[in-house]
C-alpha cells in the first residue's frame, strides 16, 4: 500500500520549478508514495492521505481561506533533498499562527515516517483488534481492575469515531476451552516449527502456551483485517491453564502482529501507530516512578527501590510487568527466555517471558482518553533490578528528566517503552492523527 499524495500550486504559480521539484520527490518517494494529478489550491480534491506542496510562493500569504478549507493533512516539502526548504519558515509561521496546521519535515527520514503515518492512518479504517474477554473487571482483583478505562464503551466509541478501527470481542472463557481441546500431537508440531529458549519451564507449560498460540492463530487466520490481538489474561485468568506471552512472541515474529496485555485497547492502539509508522521496537509494561513510594514497592512486592543509580531517586521509575520486564518479542530483545509464571492470580502452569531491552536512550510514550494527545518521556534505560521472591524477578531501571512531571502528566499505569529518544519523531507524526505531542 502507498501513500497517496495530491500536489498543489498557486494559480497563477505552476513553473518550472514546481515540475523540477514536483520530478524530484518522485524520484525520492516513488517506491512508497503514488503521487495523484497536481491540481491547484482551491480546487476539489479526490481521495487521497495528504496534500504536498512541492513549492511554496508568497502567494500563499493571499491564500488563507484556501489553506483553511483543506480537510487533509498539508505536507510542506520544497528542497531537492525531501525536507522543507528555510525559506518557508516564515509562511509556515504564518500559517500556524491563522491556526493552520502544516507537516513540514527537516530530514529525509522524518519525511519517510510521515509517509508510513499516512499509510497506516488509512490502514486503521481498515483494522480490526480481536480481544478476548467476557465478564471484565469481575474476576482477579476486581477493586483494581475495574478502575481502567480500555474497558468502558465510551473508549471504544471513541477510538472507533476518530481511527476507523474496529474493536472486536470474543470469549475468553470459549478461547480456553478450545486451546485445551488441541492435541498434544498438534502442539508438539508447532513447538518444532519456532523452538524458543526456556528455562524452568516445564514440558506442560510450554504445551499449553502453544496451544493457546494455536487456537489465537486459527481465528486470525480466519480474518485477514485483524491486526492486533488482546484478551483479559490476568483479571480473568480463570478461562485459560496458561498466559498468552508465548503466544505474542510468535505471532509478532511470524506476522507482525500487535498484542495487547490485559486487553489494553488503548496501548495497542498507540503501539499499532508509533510501530508501524516509526519501526521502532516497541513494549508495553507498568510504571513504578520512585515517588511513588510504598504503594508502588507493596505492589510489586519488594522492599525498597533499586540502589544502583547514577542520578536524583525522584527522577527514577522502575519498569516491571508479570514478574520481568514485560512481553518483548525475540526481534527487539538482547536476551530472552520463556520462563514459568511469577503472578499468584495465573494458573500454576502458566508462564512468563524474561527479556531485556538494550540499555541506552528509552522512550515512554502513551495516548490519553480523549486520544487528541500523547504523553512523551524521554529518558535512559540504566540497567536493570531483580527482587527474588517478588513479583519484579527482572525490571527495568529508567532514569527521566523531571519526576515530579512525569506523575502530573501520567495517562496510565501502562506505558509503551520505545528504544532511542524518539519525541522529535513523534511530534513530527503526530498532526496526522490530530493528535498533539507533549513533552514530560
Amino acid at each position: 500500500m502507498k501513500t497517496r499524495l495530491v500536489p498543489l500550486y498557486f494559480v497563477p504559480g505552476r513553473d518550472d520549478g514546481f515540475d523540477r521539484q514536483l520530478h524530484c520527490l518522485r524520484s525520492l518517494l516513488g517506491n512508497e508514495v503514488d503521487f495523484l494529478p497536481a491540481l491547484p489550491l482551491g480546487a476539489p480534491l479526490p481521495q487521497a492521505d495528504a496534500v504536498i506542496f512541492p513549492q511554496l510562493l508568497g502567494e500563499a500569504y493571499r491564500r488563507l481561506e484556501d489553506f483553511k478549507k483543506v480537510s487533509l493533512p498539508i505536507l510542506i516539502v520544497t528542497s531537492e533533498f525531501g525536507t522543507l526548504s528555510m525559506w518557508d519558515w516564515e509562511l509556515i509561521d504564518y500559517l500556524r499562527s491563522e491556526a493552520v496546521a502544516t507537516i513540514a519535515p527537516y530530514s529525509l527520514d522524518q519525511t519517510r515516517k510521515i509517509m508510513a503515518a499516512l499509510r497506516v492512518k488509512r490502514e486503521l479504517r481498515q483494522t480490526k483488534f480481536l480481544v478476548y474477554q467476557d465478564n471484565p473487571g469481575e474476576g482477579q482483583q476486581a477493586p483494581i481492575f475495574k478502575r481502567f478505562y480500555w474497558w468502558e464503551s465510551e473508549c471504544t466509541q471513541r477510538m472507533t469515531e476518530k481511527f476507523g478501527i474496529t474493536i472486536e470481542k470474543r470469549s475468553f472463557r470459549e478461547l480456553g476451552a478450545r486451546a485445551k481441546a488441541i492435541s498434544d500431537a498438534d502442539a508438539a508440531a508447532a513447538q518444532r516449527e519456532s523452538v524458543v529458549p526456556t528455562d524452568g519451564l516445564s514440558e506442560r507449560a510450554l504445551t499449553s502456551a502453544t496451544k493457546l498460540y494455536l487456537a489465537i492463530r486459527r481465528d486470525l487466520d480466519a480474518d485477514p483485517d485483524i491486526r492486533g490481538v488482546g484478551m483479559n489474561c490476568l483479571n480473568e485468568s480463570h478461562f485459560c491453564d496458561t498466559t498468552p506471552c508465548l503466544a505474542y512472541n510468535r505471532l509478532y515474529t511470524e506476522a507482525g502482529f500487535i498484542w495487547g496485555c490485559e486487553g489494553d485497547t488503548v496501548s495497542m492502539l498507540t503501539k499499532y501507530i508509533l510501530h508501524r509508522s516509526l519501526g521502532t521496537p516497541i513494549m508495553m509494561t507498568n510504571l513504578y516512578p520512585f515517588l511513588m513510594g510504598n504503594a508502588a514497592l507493596k505492589h510489586e512486592r519488594i522492599p525498597k527501590f533499586p540502589e544502583n543509580i547514577k542520578g536524583d531517586p525522584r527522577d527514577y521509575v522502575l519498569v516491571a510487568h508479570c514478574g520481568y520486564m514485560g512481553v518483548i518479542p525475540q526481534p527487539f530483545a538482547t536476551e530472552w527466555k520463556l520462563k514459568k509464571k511469577v503472578l499468584a492470580i495465573v494458573d500454576d502452569n502458566a508462564s512468563a517471558i524474561d527479556a531485556r531491552l538494550a540499555e541506552g536512550n528509552i522512550t515512554l510514550a502513551k495516548m490519553h482518553a480523549t486520544f487528541d494527545r500523547m504523553t512523551i518521556a524521554e529518558g535512559d534505560l540504566e540497567g536493570y533490578a531483580q527482587f527474588p521472591g517478588s513479583d519484579c524477578l527482572n525490571g527495568g531501571i529508567i532514569h527521566i528528566r523531571d519526576g515530579h512531571l512525569l506523575m502530573k502528566r501520567l495517562a496510565s499505569h501502562h506505558y509503551l517503552l520505545m528504544t532511542g529518544h524518539q519525541f522529535a519523531d513523534i511530534e513530527t507524526i503526530s498532526p496526522v492523527f490530530a493528535m498533539k505531542a507533549e513533552a514530560i
